[in-house]
């Protein structure tokens, strides 16, 4: 008996060690993320740098995207979405969108998604990806500001991370 008694104390302590590493990964992540706001026009100023040097070339100036963007190419794959409160950007939140930036699209999309979004890791700094988010959204009408405002709430509450 004193023998299975040790080897479920060893068995709860490794799966409380494995579920505490978890949740460290998992708030160490959440961290990562640098504030956003589209209100900090020095943040904005920085963004719309960015933004006119790595993104407008496929997702337009003004942030309209690229035309029938909701179409698949002859290659299969959607041209760049806009930006701007036409599109659906907007109904991500925030950890999403600089995951989605950081990391490729890729990562978040189904197996075998083709796209032509790179990820940005290794050429954008986290600071710069956050300054082009808000960018965009300092471009969204208030409004919609402020149902990706509730969107962002809604995921916090959630807990849930990209």
């Amino acid at each position: 008996m004193p023998g299975r008694r040790l080897r479920l104390v060893i068995a709860v302590s490794v799966a409380a060690g494995l579920v505490a590493a978890g949740a460290a990964a998992w708030l160490a992540q959440r961290k990562h993320v640098p504030p956003i706001s589209a209100d900090d026009p020095q943040q904005v100023a920085r963004g719309a740098a960015v933004y006119a040097a790595r993104c407008a070339q496929c997702h337009g100036a003004n942030l309209e995207g690229q035309p029938n963007w909701q179409r698949p190419q002859a290659n299969g794959r959607l041209p760049a979405p806009p930006h701007d409160a036409s599109g659906h950007t907007w109904h991500h939140p925030d950890e999403l969108l600089f995951g989605m930036v950081k990391n490729g699209l890729s990562a978040y999309a189904p197996a075998g998604y083709q796209t032509d979004m790179p990820a940005f890791a290794g050429v954008l700094t986290d600071d710069e990806i956050a300054a082009t988010l808000a960018f965009i959204q300092s471009r969204w009408p208030p409004p919609v500001r402020a149902q990706h405002d509730r969107i962002n709430a809604q995921w916090e509450r959630q807990g849930v991370t990209p």
